[in-house]
């Protein structure tokens, strides 16, 4: 049989109180077989790097957006206010979108910190008019900010002409997951 071993703090002058809950059903804490610290609550800047602090998810808009010829539009957005300027931001970001009016149109999938690229995913092809694709890339941010941070997925398109493409339908999706540093 093990034994529990409460030990004060040399130095401390403060009390430690384990306090049964206000219940009429009994509870069992058993701790992991490790040494370290248990941590039930607190504030972010407690928990380790490499957890998720908060998680903001946006799915695609109900409406539409379309583009004819080449450049970048705005498919989703959505923002997050990291705690701690060591703190990173993972962007995952899927947009499907379908080419209109003709073939051979070139897209790309975006992301970006405001007005600033990120990332790109590579060139799709949609070969035929109203074919389909769905396109995805991430990106580890470091905002090294504690304000209001938004983030976009755009889809971009290389090729020029005057067939166009179509995004949205709900098929389109942002994530965001604040990383402690």
């Amino acid at each position: 049989m093990s034994n529990v071993v409460i030990q004060g703090d040399a130095s401390g002058t403060g009390n430690f109180t384990i306090a049964a809950p206000n219940s009429n059903t009994d509870r069992t804490l058993t701790l992991p077989d490790v040494a370290g610290t248990v941590l039930t609550s607190g504030s972010n800047a407690d928990f380790p790097a490499g957890s998720v602090l908060q998680v903001v998810h946006v799915d695609g808009p109900a409406s539409t957006v379309s583009k004819t010829g080449a450049g970048s539009l705005t498919v989703l957005s959505a923002a997050i206010t990291p705690s701690s300027t060591s703190n990173k931001v993972l962007v995952l970001g899927t947009a499907y979108a379908v080419g209109v009016g003709g073939s051979n149109t070139w897209l790309q999938i975006e992301i970006l910190r405001g007005a600033t690229t990120l990332r790109s995913g590579p060139y799709q092809g949609i070969s035929l008019a109203n074919q389909g694709a769905a396109l995805a890339t991430n990106h580890l941010d470091s905002p090294s900010t504690t304000s209001e941070t938004t983030y976009h997925v755009n889809i971009a398109r290389g090729s020029s002409g005057t067939n166009g493409w179509d995004a949205g339908a709900s098929r389109s999706s942002i994530t965001l997951m604040e990383i402690a540093g």
